[in-house]
């Protein structure tokens, strides 16, 4: 089994080895895409309100998504690199490691989700329509999150040992449950009660525990590299150091997208409530372009990371270039598709004329940098399997709230709403100048050693 793993992430030819690791994973990845616009096609049946109730919800999703996968990150990373370094029992360590934390979070996110649910939507409106479906939402999906924190370790585990096609086995399934779901909870049919949005959120609850039930039944049956079995764990600060200093940098990152979030929302919904829905459609479809991007940098990631372990840069480099490839000419189709039919996008969410108005122009803007912020994504996703977290952190304080948010901010103060959007542009430039000089300067530093002492 030793030597099974070794030839498939060390002498498997890399264009083969990352397709086979990303193509899953894209697919798992544009379904997940797939049933969160088909949730926010159902919510918007009801009311914009509901739209714009969901959109204030988002961040706080967000940052349950950024400690479930940041953690996940970590310990996908660690694995790799030790199974690249042929150090078995850490990596089986690192494992059990990622599942018990997973558990501990899960406990903090359900105490939030009933204690601060309607707070945290009342931060945004004085709508008592608004922070009773948010709040109602918010705390259903937190509460209920173990699916979450267990679908992103187990997700992790069978990434990091080369099992990429079970990953898509268990988020297609429970995308399938959600599709499936949706209009029967949230607009009631086939004898249920019209549940409302408090139906959306119960069908992604149940999804995600369908997909982390798949997921412990899949390690448990096929992933031999690891174990499980917790008897008589105890927790290891070096590993725990391990994986929070790429992890958190991983969660620090995604949780500054929630507060960009926060601040979008704040600025948004003091111009009106439509501007707010036409920026949770703008997540919802964007994610169909970013996601198979997200899955091509993660199927590279446990290439990087057993190469960069087994002192092999020659694979890492390869595995890089087609990444960024691969990643480029996705996020050009996807630009491609929202300066074309921006009309059409907004259709599928019963779009008011208010709406129209606003939506066309912003996700043509807004699709505009798609292809800059593929390379960020790759390359920040390079690092991270080398065990260097801390430049995507940095780099999304700075794409966010250094740039995106007060340029935000003064636009629509000064110049209006139709020129908020062109913060998006900006920020992406910036983000991508900051990260192609951190890589340049790391990977000279860390990788073109390894260059010398393999030359012949």
């Amino acid at each position: 089994m030793e030597q099974n793993r070794e030839n498939k992430l060390g002498t498997q030819p890399v264009p083969r080895l990352l397709a086979s690791m990303a193509v899953p994973l894209i697919a798992a990845n544009l379904i997940t895409a797939l049933y969160n616009v088909v949730d926010g096609i159902y919510v918007a049946k009801l009311s914009q309100a509901a739209l714009t109730a969901t959109t204030l919800a988002f961040p706080a999703q967000m940052i349950m998504h950024a400690m479930a996968s940041g953690t996940a990150c970590g310990v996908n990373s660690l694995l790799s690199r030790r199974l690249g370094a042929r150090r078995f029992s850490e990596a089986t360590a690192a494992a059990q490691h990622g599942l018990v934390l997973a558990l501990m979070n899960y406990v903090v996110f359900l105490v939030l989700g009933l204690t601060l649910s309607a707070p945290f939507i009342g931060m945004f409106t004085d709508s008592d329509e608004l922070l009773r479906m948010g709040a109602t939402y918010t705390a259903i999906c937190l509460a209920g999150s173990i699916g979450v924190f267990l679908t992103f370790t187990f997700n992790g585990l069978l990434q990091s040992t080369g099992h990429s096609g079970l990953c898509l086995i268990m988020q297609a399934t429970g995308a399938a449950v959600n599709i499936i779901l949706d209009p029967i909870l949230i607009l009631g049919r086939h004898g249920f009660p019209q549940m409302g949005i408090a139906g959306a959120a119960v069908a992604t609850v149940i999804s995600q525990c369908l997909s982390a039930v798949l997921g412990f039944i899949f390690n448990y049956a096929y992933n031999k590299d690891v174990r499980l079995d917790l008897k008589g764990f105890r927790f290891n600060k070096p590993i725990l150091a391990d994986i929070y200093r790429v992890g958190v940098p991983s969660m620090l990152m995604q949780s500054i997208g929630s507060l960009m979030d926060i601040g979008m929302n704040k600025i948004l919904i003091s111009v009106s409530d439509a501007a707010v829905s036409v920026f949770g459609i703008y997540f919802k479809v964007h994610s169909f372009v970013f996601m198979p991007v997200v899955g091509t940098a993660q199927g590279m990631v446990p290439i990087v990371g057993y190469n960069y372990g087994a002192k092999r840069p020659d694979r890492m480099k390869q595995a890089l270039k087609l990444g960024v490839i691969v990643a480029v000419c996705i996020m050009a189709m996807g630009t491609a598709f929202f300066q074309l039919f921006p009309e059409t996008i907004l259709s599928w969410f019963s779009a008011t004329e208010e709406v129209y108005a606003i939506g066309i122009p912003a996700l043509r803007i807004t699709s505009m940098p798609f292809v800059l912020a593929a390379s960020c994504i790759v390359l920040g996703d390079a690092l991270t399997g080398m065990g260097i977290g801390y430049v995507s952190a940095i780099n999304s304080f700075l794409r966010q709230i250094l740039v995106l948010l007060p340029l935000a901010y003064v636009l629509e103060r000064f110049c209006g709403l139709d020129y908020v959007w062109y913060a998006f542009v900006a920020s992406e430039v910036c983000s991508l100048s900051y990260t192609i000089m951190m890589f340049t300067r790391i990977w000279k530093k860390k990788v073109k050693p390894l260059e010398i002492n393999t030359d012949p």
